[in-house]
């Protein structure tokens, strides 16, 4: 990825400086940051980060600590997901409660989020956490729409966009937002930005949907959204076009045997059959055309190119 290598020296000291506030005089807890940061993955927001804030301008500290910031807020909320989700697994290692059960990784989510904060607060750096702080409830309030409206089983297309924006885009988006605004001190152009950054989120989180309906090893097992009773996008165009016996059984599946085999099996075939996974790859891409549409109102450099590489992961990443 064109994004990690030109950005190879800041993310090294990126890595510095999120290792440095995750430190702990407590054995314990110390053990445990270093295993997350030695788990750590691809740092895509973080890279949002610094990219925006080469692409407006200059890197500073408070660059460096808006990364940090989006990263520790970004960890302290899957290790949350994790406990949530009863998950042994994340990004091929054991989870924090597989390893140390429940309680703690709970006690190590807050311990994130509230070194995030200080952070912030110790450096004055008040308009960054705010923006930062907008992401995270809008990632609460994403979750629990989405809980809501899985119970009824009665998402439209309008309320998945308003789901996904929240749980996903929202963070990305706000990345975007913190790293134009450590560079510059400017709202204006931290808006632009932040918009970008939510036509990226948007198309990221339609790729993760899309995944569930694929062959590739990416993480989690096919049809385990189908299995969470989670109605995406692929799914919404389905039963909006399908024939009313299919749309039928797929609510009597997913309300009363969404953990068969044979039963995932039948949603994912007729998910592909009736169109579903082409209309969503098209929105997908109208969303990542949007997004280099503004990206090339600035002007040309090696961080518009290194963003238009990081922009076009979004959709060809295998996981």
């Amino acid at each position: 990825m064109l994004a990690t290598s030109f950005l190879k020296s800041e993310l090294a000291y990126f890595d510095k400086t999120f290792n440095d506030a995750v430190k702990s005089h407590i054995k314990l807890l110390d053990v445990i940051m270093q295993y997350v940061a030695k788990r750590k993955g691809k740092r895509l927001r973080p890279i949002f980060v610094l990219l925006c804030a080469k692409l407006c301008g200059t890197i500073t500290d408070q660059t460096y600590r808006s990364a940090a910031l989006i990263e520790l807020l970004h960890t302290a909320t899957l290790v949350h997901d994790d406990v949530v989700d009863d998950a042994e697994t994340r990004r091929g290692f054991f989870s924090i409660n597989a390893i140390w059960k429940n309680k703690i990784a709970v006690l190590v989510g807050d311990y994130l989020l509230s070194k995030g904060l200080l952070l912030s607060l110790n450096n004055n750096d008040f308009t960054i956490l705010q923006i930062l702080s907008e992401a995270v409830k809008d990632m609460s309030e994403g979750e629990l729409l989405q809980l809501e409206k899985s119970r009824k089983l009665d998402i439209t297309e309008e309320i998945y966009f308003e789901i996904i924006n929240n749980k996903t885009a929202s963070l990305i988006s706000s990345a975007c937002a913190a790293g134009a605004y450590s560079s510059t001190q400017d709202i204006e152009l931290s808006n632009k930005c932040k918009k970008m950054g939510e036509k990226i989120g948007m198309a990221f989180q339609i790729k993760d949907d899309l995944f569930d309906y694929g062959n590739e090893d990416v993480g989690k097992p096919t049809g385990n959204d189908i299995k969470e009773k989670k109605i995406t996008l692929p799914l919404i165009y389905t039963l909006n076009n399908c024939s009313k016996v299919n749309k039928t059984k797929i609510k009597y599946i997913l309300k009363n045997k969404n953990k068969s085999k044979q039963d995932v099996q039948f949603i994912i075939d007729l998910v592909e059959q009736s169109g579903g996974i082409t209309y969503a790859t098209k929105v997908m891409h109208t969303f990542i055309n949007e997004a280099n549409e503004l990206l090339a109102t600035w002007p040309p450099s090696e961080a518009r190119n290194a963003m238009q590489d990081l922009i076009e992961y979004t959709t060809l990443r295998k996981k």
